[in-house]
């Protein structure tokens, strides 16, 4: 058996990781984690990320219903970076689209909108 990857969470305590879906490969966050984010999506098996701008750990879709649950969890070749391959419930994006990137450079739209933020998130 494979020795377990220890993960380089640097200075900051946090790394990122994309939220891929598990089945059609679509790309749909990015995140950043902490040592406890990690912690709990092992123990739960749904996707908990660190959010910087509120300063805690959240679980994604505990408020949207939107949940990730987590099939495998990857870690890259520098074990600074992980990969999230999970099912998604609903959107991904807090917009309402099933993908955070929904947009081209251009602006165009390009994303599918899978649920109205104003009736979500009252």
């Amino acid at each position: 058996m494979d020795e377990a990857v220890s993960v380089d969470f640097g200075e900051d305590g946090l790394v990122p990781a994309v939220a891929q879906d598990a089945d059609s490969g679509e790309v749909l966050m990015l995140a950043y984690v902490s040592p406890e984010a990690l912690e709990r999506t092992r123990e739960t098996g749904r996707a908990h990320y660190y959010s910087r701008s509120r300063d805690e750990l959240w679980e994604k879709g505990a408020t949207s219903g939107h949940v990730q649950s987590v099939r495998e969890v990857r870690v890259d070749c520098d074990a600074d970076t992980l990969l999230y391959l999970v099912d998604q419930e609903g959107g991904a994006c807090h917009t309402g689209h099933r993908s955070c990137f929904y947009r081209t450079i251009e602006g165009e739209n390009v994303g599918e909108r899978v649920f109205d933020p104003d009736a979500v998130y009252e």
